[in-house]
């Protein structure tokens, strides 16, 4: 039979490349933003736009969906089309894909500082913005399945399996956590409440790790890896294992990123359990991996790009068995909310997902453009200062995650905290952001050299924007070879049937977590104390959702002595029942505030606001001073009580027509109080409505008051 001629599409790799890169930088220069402004408060720049509530989500974005995102679109356009000998099936799929996810990127750019953010982590951005998403992600969708079926090759290589289940995974989680009821243009509130919007977020959370950052980064390890190395991967048999039981392991594991708190425990042990069990398939991927290389090491001396592809493989391994130990409750208790959780999840980010994309790029781009890299020594300068940043970018942020966890539970001989202050333990690490601070500007430092290098090797070289090739086409042909006849040779040749039983797999885990909580009342007992905020309150929420308050506090008290001698009664699942969403929060720069209410008088919250610093000396919080003079927007509290009504919260009938009414009220009673504390302001000003939400906060149940320093 005839050999057929068809050309590549190297366009399409290029571009994505190039945004990768271009978004790297954006992404990085944010994160050094962000980390500067948790030793140094004079970087939020003193306006509402740049400060760190609004935009770490824009950091983490940049870094997630823009240049993760489109290095995984450059690796699977590439790699795909040689794996199955075809073009990919719609050049003009291609264009719209990368414009598209480019346009979603700016959307994100311009909403996020602006304040238009769901609250979700991972899953900020609002639902016009979700829809575009999933559009897209179909549009990707319909060109790899159409370049699937249309291909010269029979079998689906290992990597095509990992980007299937990337490709119907990404889709479910997405779709199921952006169930939201539209107020406005840019402003929703989750069909979900407190726990059960918890456990979603959760499970979209860690998923969007496993999905995301991780499974179509191992499909591009197991093609660039042996490419790069020249040699097949170690294990046919271990890529089975490794895949099937990581998609299915992978799906549990999300509750253990709520230990401790209000989720049900069964829930919480599920989680735990699947975690640990992670450790094993994981750990085969990167064995599978760096066996590959055997026989290769003075290769590996040599060539940049695999010393690279094997820190990246390192970092893998390390993140995936610190992920589990830190699902071991007795370690969780140490170590969730601090930054020793930063440092975990910037091993994998920096190590696994820069790294491979780094050594990627440096192997892919010579090739595209058919000529040599312009300089080997910049590359190598780039892998050590990289290293170098890595170190002094997680070794500090452990250290000062031992040390928030340590201090925040520590007491006296005489049954007393320690540190009852929250701010001393903010005080005591700062060295150790400053440190972190510059491992983020050498791995910058070193990303930017990396921009050079890449440029000036596409400037000596020219494009092929439609390499030739040339294959078989795809015969029906008798078996022939024994291990056709095997069950998993006979699955790769059938792609529909992979993704069917690829989604099942991923279905189950998800299906037997979720539908208990969502079906069973018991799972979250009511509590007849706790009614539906009041419309200055929900306003004032939404304010708090707006400025990214949940990035520094938390909203949830764990059973522990430290945490109810701190702060107060241990947080119940029935107290949340009108949260929608819930703002539980995974980091504490700041104290927990879910017992806030009713602690502090209006005046401090007001002086607090305005200067953070005059009520807590060293705090590093910018001043929300346009809080003072801008005026509430009450335009849209009808709706928002309509909308509150469809999700079942109780609201009286006719509410909504009343609602500005009430709002007022309680908010001439907070101005009066203010000023018996000589403070003038307007009642219609935003700090009213934010004042009253704080002031509400923990007061539904009776609670175990403490005496709280004035200063934490």
């Amino acid at each position: 039979m005839q050999l057929e001629k068809f050309t590549y599409d190297n366009k399409i790799v290029r571009n994505f490349g190039i945004a990768a890169v271009i978004w790297g930088i954006i992404g990085m220069l944010v994160g050094l933003l962000v980390a500067l402004q948790l030793f140094k408060p004079e970087m939020n720049m003193g306006n509402q736009y740049t400060t760190f509530g609004r935009i770490r989500p824009l950091h983490t974005n940049a870094v997630i969906f823009a240049f993760v995102g489109n290095a995984i679109f450059m690796g699977v356009y590439y790699s795909l089309q040689r794996l199955l000998k075809a073009r990919m099936f719609s050049d003009t799929l291609s264009k719209i894909h990368f414009w598209g996810w480019q346009l979603i990127i700016i959307s994100a750019v311009i909403t996020l500082p602006l304040g238009f953010t769901s609250s979700h982590e991972y899953a900020e951005l609002e639902w016009p913005i979700d829809i575009a998403i999933t559009l897209i992600w179909v549009v990707f969708g319909i060109n790899m399945f159409g370049t699937i079926i249309k291909r010269r090759e029979r079998h689906m290589y290992v990597a095509i399996w990992f980007y299937i289940a990337t490709f119907v995974t990404i889709a479910v989680l997405h779709i199921v956590n952006s169930f939201q009821l539209p107020i406005s243009f840019l402003k929703s509130y989750y069909i979900y409440a407190g726990v059960q919007d918890a456990l979603v977020q959760w499970w979209y959370g860690h998923n969007a790790v496993a999905f995301f950052l991780t499974t179509p980064y191992l499909g591009m390890m197991y093609y660039f890896l042996p490419k790069m190395a020249n040699r097949p991967v170690y294990s046919y048999k271990l890529s089975i294992l490794h895949f099937w039981s990581l998609i299915f392991i992978y799906i549990w594991a999300g509750p253990h990123h709520l230990l401790y708190t209000a989720l049900p425990g069964w829930a919480q042990s599920l989680g735990v359990v699947f975690s640990i069990m992670l450790i094993a398939p994981s750990w085969g991927g990167m064995i599978n991996g760096l066996l590959t290389l055997r026989g290769a090491w003075d290769k590996v001396r040599e060539d940049v790009t695999l010393k690279f592809m094997v820190v990246a493989l390192t970092a893998y391994g390390m993140a995936t068995f610190e992920g589990p130990m830190l699902s071991l409750k007795q370690i969780n208790a140490i170590a969730h909310l601090t930054d020793w959780i930063v440092a975990h999840v910037h091993v994998g980010a920096l190590g696994w997902n820069g790294f491979l994309t780094f050594g990627v790029l440096y192997w892919l781009i010579p090739r595209l453009y058919k000529t040599e890299l312009y300089s080997k020594k910049l590359a190598s300068f780039h892998f050590w200062i990289g290293t170098l940043g890595i170190l002094f970018y997680a070794i500090p942020m452990y250290w000062a995650g031992f040390t928030q966890g340590l201090m925040w539970k520590e007491f006296l001989p005489e049954g007393l905290l320690k540190y009852p202050n929250f701010l001393a333990t903010t005080i005591q690490i700062i060295p150790l952001h400053i440190t972190r601070g510059i491992g983020g500007a050498l791995y910058l430092i070193g990303a930017l050299v990396m921009t050079y290098n890449l440029a000036k090797t596409m400037l000596k070289g020219k494009l092929v924007a439609n390499e030739p090739a040339e294959a078989m086409p795809l015969p029906v042909v008798i078996e022939e070879h024994p291990d056709d006849k095997k069950w998993h040779r006979k699955l790769e040749r059938k792609p529909i049937k992979f993704m069917i039983i690829s989604l099942i797999v991923i279905l189950f885990g998800g299906m037997v977590e979720m539908m208990p909580t969502f079906t069973i009342d018991a799972n979250v007992p009511t509590i007849s104390t706790v009614k539906p905020y009041t419309p200055l309150e929900l306003q004032g929420r939404d304010l708090y959702i707006r400025e990214g308050c949940v990035g520094c506090h938390t909203q949830t008290v764990r059973p522990f002595r430290s945490e109810t001698e701190r702060y107060g009664e241990y947080s119940k699942a029935g107290e949340y029942v009108y949260d929608h969403p819930f703002l539980w929060g995974s980091k504490r720069t700041g104290p927990d505030l879910h017992r806030v209410g009713q602690k502090y008088s209006n005046a401090w919250h007001y002086n607090h606001m305005l200067d953070p610093t005059s009520m807590a000396p060293g705090s590093i919080m910018p001043a929300y001073d346009w809080f003072i003079t801008q005026k509430l927007d009450t335009s849209t509290t009808a709706s928002k009580i309509q909308a509150m009504q469809r999700l079942g919260v109780p609201y009286p009938d006719g509410f909504d027509k009343e609602a500005n009414q009430n709002l007022m009220n309680q908010a001439n009673e907070i101005a009066a109080d203010l000023q018996k504390a000589n403070i003038q302001v307007k009642s219609d000003r935003e700090i009213i409505a934010l004042i009253a939400y704080l002031q509400r906060l923990g007061t539904d149940i009776k609670l175990n008051r403490q005496t709280i320093p004035s200063n934490q």
